[in-house]
């Protein structure tokens, strides 16, 4: 048995919610429902999000999506996506409570906030967010807010009662990666000061395991993410990717990297070298 070893970790808790994987999957943009099935079983994940308001439960061919969603291995997470006021996201949140209470589904209770500023950039209005936040809080939801990586904004949502901060890594579907790594510290700072327990999920901008990977060494608790599986050219393939990359990058954030130096350090022992003859 390896010592002292960190090698199992605790579980991901988002409120009354307990997951062993710390990877959150969208439902949107696949080719077809057998392909999000077949990726969500090979991501890993355990939590996976339905857009209540831009989701179409049945296809063309009158095909449910929750009949490709197994309800006793997944816990759904409505989201407001769509949505571009807070009484629009408040409403599209009452109905999402309402679907998952007639699926007995544990995700009832809890709802993904998006309250977003324009369509052209899909940032969220943090003025609309964070006035959505209180009212979903005071009746009841446990709030998961997707915001930008203001650490302020950031401070104001968790002071407001949400239950995780969701900061983007860049913007919904671009694939950039994680733009400004100095603002998710900062936003870590601040949400875990004094509260270390404190959730933050890095949503949206992600897309391939490296930046996943990133995003877990910086400390933050999970990534959720979409497109960068459901457009990949083998989303088979990239699903099975962000899971190692969540894996390897939370093992690496605990392991803790060696500092950066300006110049080398040897690695091997510099004391009791062979001598060599002049």
């Amino acid at each position: 048995m390896v010592a002292e070893a960190k090698l199992f970790d605790d579980p991901l808790r988002l409120g009354a919610h307990t997951f062993r994987s710390r990877l959150i999957v969208g439902t949107g943009k696949y080719s077809s429902f057998e392909v999000m099935r077949d990726a969500l079983e090979l991501s890993g994940t355990e939590c996976v999000t339905v857009a209540v308001r831009r989701e179409r439960l049945y296809d063309g061919e009158g095909r449910n999506i929750l009949d490709y969603l197994d309800l006793n291995r997944y816990t759904l997470l409505p989201n407001t996506a769509g949505c571009y006021t807070a009484k629009d996201a408040v409403r599209t949140a009452r109905l999402g409570r309402e679907i998952l209470r007639e699926l007995e589904n544990p995700g009832a209770d809890w709802v993904k906030l998006e309250v977003l500023g324009d369509a052209k950039t899909l940032l969220p209005d943090p003025i609309a967010t964070l006035e959505a936040t209180e009212a979903l809080v005071a009746e009841g939801f446990q709030v998961l807010c997707y915001t930008t990586d203001d650490p302020v904004v950031a401070r104001r949502l968790k002071a407001a009662g949400a239950t995780a901060v969701m900061p983007a890594g860049s913007p919904i579907g671009s694939g950039q990666g994680i733009l400004n790594p100095n603002n998710i510290r900062i936003c870590l700072e601040y949400l875990k000061d004094g509260d270390p327990d404190y959730p933050v999920i890095v949503d949206a901008g992600v897309g391939t395991a490296s930046d996943v990977a990133i995003a877990m060494e910086l400390g933050v608790d999970g990534v959720l993410l979409n497109t960068g599986i459901a457009h990949a050219r083998d989303p088979l393939a990239m699903a099975r990717a962000m899971r190692l990359a969540v894996e390897a990058g939370r093992l690496a954030f605990l392991a803790g990297r060696i500092p950066k130096r300006l110049y080398a350090t040897a690695s091997s022992p510099e004391e009791g070298l062979i001598a060599t003859r002049p």
